[in-house]
């Protein structure tokens, strides 16, 4: 395969993905943050190889629930979240700090006041695993 067929490859590669609207160059998270309207409602706004990149506001309780197959990454840009554990552990994440839940793990992410989260995923993740609840996005949700 010769460079300019990769380069060209590479090329066709982001343009497609910058038509799609996720990796359009520099993503400004204030404005991503400023288009979400209903708490624990993530958007998608980036794709990292096979990763989503989502923002979301939360408020209150998720429910329980676990990925069976993926680890979950949770930062804090805005307030704080805790995520509760079986057993009655949790792990309090100030704003800044960043925290993953292991693939399987049952946990209840919680907000006591709004907060602002990013959420590093692989692209196959459920919202809520394999609990529906009223608070339930389905990826389509997450993409629009």
């Amino acid at each position: 395969m010769s460079l300019c067929f990769v380069a060209a490859l590479r090329s066709t590669e982001w343009r497609d993905e910058y038509e799609s609207g996720l990796s359009a160059g520099a993503i400004d998270l204030e404005t991503s943050f400023d288009a979400v309207t209903e708490y624990w409602s993530p958007k998608v706004v980036a794709q990292v190889n096979d990763q989503y990149v989502k923002v979301a506001k939360v408020r209150g309780e998720l429910v329980w629930h676990s990925h069976a197959d993926e680890d979950e990454l949770f930062y804090v840009v805005r307030g704080s979240l805790r995520i509760e554990y079986e057993a009655g552990q949790a792990v309090h994440l100030p704003e800044g700090s960043m925290h993953v839940v292991p693939r399987g793990v049952l946990h209840n992410p919680v907000a006591e006041e709004e907060c602002w989260i990013v959420l590093i995923e692989p692209v196959t993740t459920r919202h809520t695993g394999d609990v529906e609840s009223p608070l339930t996005k389905s990826l389509a949700q997450q993409l629009a």
